[in-house]
């Protein structure tokens, strides 16, 4: 008999009232609005509201370095979710809102999967309560006050070459990469060359995840620096009057979104800024909620452990003031025998008939990546959990091959089936994490405020990334000395790379060493909080450059969604 698909799971869902899931997070009435039927927004209030009571225990769900197909961390975020039932602990899940560049992409939804979903999976995937669309709505409201200011006389005095505020769009769409504007007659605008970039790429996007208050997020939107003047000075937001409405537009989105998995573990979605340009993780907000709806709060960091968990310790926990209390790490055998280098897979097409094959000494050569992705939690003070992310293919040897790994240096492991047997599948799992995070922490920052922006960089560089060295452009440094006489130097760092390697270039696998980052630009995000050194073409990214509606998503006779996944 074939494995259902994810839709016709979610679909026979038995879901609580969402009014119902709130209450068991402590959430009364007269802190939510409906949204529909089964999703609920929470009002802010609910920070102060909660306050009181008992603060979970904090744990972040990362993963190796992984294949283009991604291995699971969101199916086994809700699966542990949904597990802490299992053993009588009480849990919420906090994940972001996904983009619908990727669900209409090769990658299709991010709603977890199998039996370790959350509901309703087309609300989710569909742009759920328009979050989304309000980011893109504000973003490109002051992309628009931008160029209005340049034609109404350019009182900031913004130098046309230094203007870097691009706009934004929720689909993939490559042609609008690059684009000019303001083409026809004079009232058309002043002409000249802009872009579009993918809404979750989107600095308000950042904002939006990283903002505590309404207040807060108002003041993040005024320092958001649209160009620079002719002789290097920035221009904001508030200079040339944008970030009031930018705030209005945005108000009601920063209330986090509330569902549910399959199992009614209560789950909020919040925020999408993407893992490999801005910092992906959800929402602060879900989070001060959420810390105090139970005994764990489960939180997901976007990609590895090089990427989402660093960025969630150094960037998210400076903002929110959380402290994390373990750590769980996602292993599959697909992806330790990629990092082999021995195979290569391709998103979209099937996976080469030898990976499938039983061998674990090819999980065994792989192993580098997952040592160097237990390390990097350490580095943080934080306990490691790894969670092997079980597939019906796999080999017990294989599964043996990964333990032996993991407990080799000393990381706490589990073998998890979620994904076919929901939160029972995961009770090992969840074990070992409760038991991670009674031990005490020694959470740390991998740097202070303090150091330079290139001193954050080489830590980021030499102590995460495993390289030798980083190589500035003259152009990068050029912008670095811009940053820190414009007074930003405080700023932590959110180096946007590949996801796919741990290193700056996708074909180096397992934990690469005698190699040298590359810096060829800077960029700034101001508003959010955070200095992003680009190291690789922008354009290889996921969602700026790939294909669109690759997913066929449709509508059938019955006027019933079709093809989503």
């Amino acid at each position: 008999m074939a494995f259902p698909s994810d839709l016709q799971i979610a679909r026979a869902a038995s879901l609580k009232p969402i009014e119902d899931v709130a209450g068991e997070m402590g959430i009364g009435a007269h802190l939510v609005e409906q949204h529909g039927r089964d999703v609920l927004k929470i009002r802010l209030e609910a920070i102060e509201e909660l306050a009181d009571r008992p603060k979970a225990k904090y744990v972040v769900v990362s993963a190796v370095t992984p294949t283009p197909l991604g291995e699971g961390k969101t199916t086994t975020t809700v699966g542990l979710g949904q597990a802490m039932k299992h053993i009588g602990r009480r849990a919420t899940v906090a994940i972001r809102q996904p983009s619908m560049g990727p669900t209409f992409g090769i990658k299709g939804g991010a709603a977890g999967g199998g039996y370790a979903q959350v509901v309703p999976m087309e609300l989710l995937n569909l742009h759920l309560t328009g979050d989304f669309h309000a980011v893109t709505a504000a973003h490109n409201m002051l992309s628009a006050l931008l160029d209005n200011h340049l034609f109404q006389g350019n009182a900031a005095g913004l130098d046309p070459h230094g203007i870097t505020w691009r706009r934004v769009l929720d689909v993939n769409d490559r042609v609008l990469r690059n684009v000019i504007v303001g083409l026809g007659t004079h009232t058309d605008g002043i002409p000249r060359q802009t872009g579009f970039d993918i809404t979750a790429a989107s600095e308000v996007m950042a904002i939006f995840a990283l903002a505590r208050s309404v207040r807060e997020m108002r003041e993040r939107f005024g320092r958001v620096v649209v160009g620079y003047t002719g002789d290097g000075k920035p221009v904001t937001a508030e200079d040339i009057g944008g970030a009031g409405a930018m705030t209005v537009i945005m108000r009601e989105a920063l209330k986090p979104n509330l569902l549910q998995t399959l199992e009614n573990t209560p789950v909020l979605v919040h925020a999408g800024p993407f893992g490999n340009i801005a910092h992906g993780n959800s929402s602060v907000v879900a989070d001060l909620i959420g810390i105090r709806g139970g005994d764990f709060l489960i939180t997901e960091a976007g990609f590895g452990a090089d990427m989402g968990a660093e960025r969630f310790f150094n960037i998210k926990c400076r903002a929110s003031g959380l402290t994390p209390d373990a750590a769980v790490v996602v292993a599959t055998v697909r992806a330790l025998k990629a990092h082999s280098g021995r195979f290569k897979i391709v998103a979209g097409r099937p996976l080469p008939d030898a990976l499938l094959a039983e061998n674990p000494d090819d999980v065994h050569a792989g192993a580098a990546n997952l040592r160097k992705q237990i390390e990097n939690i350490r580095l943080h003070g934080v306990s490691p959990v790894v969670a092997i992310n079980a597939f019906p293919d796999d080999h017990p040897s294989e599964h043996a091959a990964i333990r032996e790994i993991a407990e080799a240096v000393g990381a706490r492991v589990a073998v998890c089936r979620h994904f076919a047997e929901g939160g029972a599948g995961a009770t090992e799992l969840a074990e070992a994490v409760a038991e991670a995070a009674d031990e005490p922490t020694d959470f740390r920052f991998l740097y202070p405020d303090s150091a330079s922006l290139r001193e954050k960089i080489e830590v980021v560089a030499t102590k995460v990334y495993g390289a030798d060295g980083v190589d500035y452009d003259l152009r990068a440094a050029r912008q670095l000395d811009r940053y820190e006489r414009n007074g930003f130097g405080d700023l932590p760092v959110c180096i946007a790379k590949t996801h796919l390697s741990i290193s700056s270039d996708s074909s180096l696998k397992g934990a690469p060493t005698g190699w040298r980052m590359p810096v060829r630009e800077v960029r700034a995000s101001i508003g959010a909080g955070f200095i992003y050194p680009i190291c690789g073409d922008m354009r290889t990214m996921p969602g700026l450059g790939a294909d669109p509606a690759a997913h066929r998503i449709d509508i059938d006779e019955n006027d019933e969604i079709v093809g989503l996944s």
